[in-house]
């Protein structure tokens, strides 16, 4: 496993992020401790959770699961730098009670201490914003984040699904009220069939010192050999993936994907990794695997050099928006 640091900060971690989002509603509690087992022999010592994960009636079922995993001992805890996040509603469905949700600075102090017990640890090393709260100003969420850091709660602070401007506002606050870092990692959608943030979000982030960790990889499955599975007889595209493969030209990009890799003897799922660890600014792409082969797959993306012809194939199938602002204004 290869480590980098996280943005700006000197926290070590490595490049690849286990997403634990499956751990609960498709993976049982007994795989998701095999998972997180194998992932650490494997060298990943970052792992990425969310409050909500579980859903529906079973919201923090997730952080529960790892929580009993930390619980079993032999280091587990002291060798994960474990990020979570707070925004969602946690109560029961429909419309949250006030303040049961969002970025105030009571509902971060609330949120922060029920993940803590469902963890079963004594701090966060990176408190992720899951989302942006436009109700509420920096100056409030700074100043509840101050209080965790010196009360030892949370370590480091991220966000979650910013644009660029929030990423600047955010850091720009923290400057101007002095005693934080402010944020140190962004997590935002970013795969070879998914470009836009290359356009904003990640080079405000680099700007700022941000690590950037890309969710959805695979684009939901998308680029990770779909056409060929179905083929095959495999397990079919479903959700998102089964949606945008109903679009012809969609389709049409994925086979020309697909056939690429296929003439080099490629895997498409490693190499939509493989491709996202040569982006600049990128610290790690999140990988939720079901399965302990899913994980290992994953983990050789790591080991995978992608030749020039192949990274000019795959520009020419997935055309990047270019520089900004040129991107759209030029």
């Amino acid at each position: 496993m290869e480590y980098t640091q996280l943005g700006r900060t000197g926290l070590k971690v490595s490049r690849l992020v286990l997403g634990t989002m499956n751990f609960g509603p498709q993976t049982d509690e007994a795989d998701s401790h095999s998972i997180m087992d194998a992932a650490l022999d494997a060298g990943i010592n970052f792992f990425d959770t969310a409050n909500v994960y579980g859903w529906g009636e079973n919201k923090g079922r997730t952080e529960t699961i790892i929580g009993n995993w930390f619980a079993k001992g032999g280091d587990r805890r002291d060798r994960v730098v474990l990020a979570t996040k707070v925004y969602g509603n946690m109560g029961a469905d429909g419309p949250a009670w006030p303040n049961h949700d969002k970025l105030s600075a009571l509902n971060i102090r609330r949120a922060v201490d029920a993940s803590l017990k469902r963890l079963q640890t004594d701090h966060i090393d990176v408190y992720q914003f899951h989302h942006v709260d436009r109700n509420t100003p920096f100056e409030e969420i700074w100043q509840a984040i101050d209080v965790l850091v010196q009360q030892g709660k949370v370590l480091y602070v991220g966000s979650s699904n910013f644009p660029g401007y929030k990423i600047a506002q955010a850091n720009e606050v923290a400057a101007r009220r002095g005693g934080t870092i402010g944020l140190v990692s962004e997590q935002c959608l970013y795969n070879l069939a998914e470009r836009r943030a290359e356009m904003e979000v990640i080079p405000a982030a680099q700007d700022y010192g941000l690590g950037v960790i890309p969710w959805s990889p695979l684009h939901g499955g998308l680029l990770g050999g779909v056409l060929k599975k179905e083929v095959e007889g495999g397990r079919r595209a479903g959700g998102r993936a089964a949606d945008s493969l109903a679009n012809a030209a969609v389709r049409d990009q994925i086979q020309a994907y697909e056939d690429l890799l296929d003439k080099h003897g490629l895997a498409p799922g490693e190499v939509a990794l493989a491709w996202l660890l040569t982006r600049p600014g990128v610290t790690g792409p999140i990988v939720g695997p079901r399965t302990a082969e899913q994980l290992a797959s994953a983990v050789r993306a790591v080991e995978l050099e992608l030749s020039e012809e192949v990274l000019t194939g795959l520009d020419e199938i997935f055309p990047g928006p270019g520089p900004s602002p040129e991107a759209f204004a030029w």
